[in-house]
C-alpha cells in the first residue's frame, strides 16, 4: 500500500509552521543564520546606526528616573489581553458558531445554498489587514513606552532603548513586508477548502441522482408488480389488501431514501477556515509581542 510522504518536522515559531501546515507546504529549514540573514535585511545607514548604537559610548541616563514596577506589567498585560480579545470576539470570524438556530428552524432542512456564494474571501482578508494594524499601533505604544522606561535606569539599559528603537527602524518595512503577505497565504488555504466544499457537494448530487434513478426503476416495479396483483385478484379481497399495502410500503421507503440523499452545502469548511485564521492571528500576536517581552525581561532584571 502507498503511503503519504511524510513532511519533515518545521522548527521555528508556531506562525511559520502554522503557515506551512494550512499552505501544504513541505518548508525546508533555514541554512543561514539569524545574523547572516539580519545582514542581508539591514542597509548601510542602518548597519552604522547599530554599530553606533552597540560600541559607542552609553548614553548618559535620562532624568527622571522611576522604578520599573507592577503598573508597566499590568499595561503590558492589558493591550496584549485586549488584542486577543479583539481576535477571538470579531464578527467575522465568529461567523456560524455564534449563532444557533432559531426554534423555528431547527426540524425545518436547510435550502440549498451555492458554495460560491457563501463568502467572499475578500472580507476576510480586510478584517485580517485591520487586525494587523491593530496590532501594529498597539504594540509599536506599548514598545515605545518601556525604552523610554529603560532610558531612565542605567546606561546598559539606556544602550538596550537604543539598540531596540534602530532595530525597530531598520526592520519595521520588512516586518510590514512579510506579514502582509500573510492574507494571500491564507486566501489559498480558503480556496483549497472551498474547492473541497464544491467537490463533496458535486459527489453528493450525483450519488443523489444514482439513487435517484434506483428509485424511479424501483417506482416502476412496484407499479407494476400493484397493477398486476390487482388484475389477478380481485379487488375486495384481503391478499389484494395486503400486496398494495406491501407495494405503498415499499415504494414510500424508496421515496424517503431518495429524499434523504438530497445533498445541502454545508458551513463547516467555513467555520473551520474561520477557526484557522484566529489560530494565525494570535501564532502573529505572539511575533509582535517578542520585542516587548525582551524589553520586560531587561526592566525585570534592573
Amino acid at each position: 500500500m502507498l503511503q503519504a510522504p511524510q513532511r519533515s518536522a518545521l522548527s521555528g515559531p508556531a506562525l511559520v509552521r502554522l503557515l506551512a501546515r494550512l499552505g501544504e507546504a513541505d518548508v525546508a529549514e533555514a541554512r543561514q543564520s539569524l545574523a547572516d540573514r539580519l545582514s542581508q535585511w539591514l542597509g548601510w545607514t542602518d548597519a552604522i546606526a547599530l554599530s553606533s548604537a552597540l560600541d559607542g559610548k552609553p548614553p548618559a541616563v535620562a532624568g527622571g528616573a522611576r522604578a520599573f514596577g507592577r503598573a508597566e506589567e499590568e499595561e503590558c498585560m492589558r493591550v496584549r489581553r485586549s488584542l486577543v480579545s479583539a481576535i477571538a470576539s470579531d464578527s467575522v470570524l465568529a461567523g456560524s458558531r455564534r449563532r444557533g438556530p432559531s426554534p423555528s428552524s431547527v426540524r425545518i432542512a436547510a435550502p440549498r445554498v451555492a458554495v460560491d456564494t457563501q463568502a467572499d474571501y475578500a472580507v476576510f482578508r480586510q478584517r485580517y489587514l485591520a487586525l494587523q494594524q491593530s496590532m501594529e499601533t498597539a504594540i509599536g505604544t506599548l514598545r515605545g513606552r518601556l525604552r523610554a522606561l529603560l532610558a531612565t535606569q542605567a546606561p546598559a539599559l539606556a544602550r538596550l532603548a537604543v539598540v531596540d528603537a534602530v532595530m525597530e527602524r531598520a526592520l519595521g518595512e520588512r516586518e510590514r513586508t512579510l506579514l502582509g503577505a500573510v492574507p494571500g497565504l491564507l486566501g489559498g488555504h480558503y480556496e483549497r477548502l472551498r474547492e473541497g466544499e464544491k467537490r463533496r457537494v458535486a459527489e453528493a448530487e450525483a450519488e443523489a441522482a444514482a439513487a435517484a434513478d434506483t428509485t424511479r426503476q424501483q417506482s416502476a416495479a412496484v407499479e407494476a408488480e400493484a397493477k398486476a396483483g390487482a388484475q389477478a385478484t380481485p379487488p375486495a379481497s384481503p391478499l389484494a389488501q395486503v400486496n398494495a399495502s406491501a407495494a405503498a410500503t415499499r415504494l414510500a421507503k424508496a421515496m424517503d431514501a431518495n429524499n434523504a440523499a438530497a445533498p445541502l452545502a454545508s458551513d463547516a469548511w467555513l467555520d473551520a477556515f474561520r477557526k484557522d485564521m484566529q489560530s494565525v492571528l494570535l501564532a502573529e500576536l505572539d511575533v509582535r509581542f517578542q520585542p516587548v517581552e525582551g524589553l520586560l525581561a531587561a526592566l525585570r532584571a534592573c
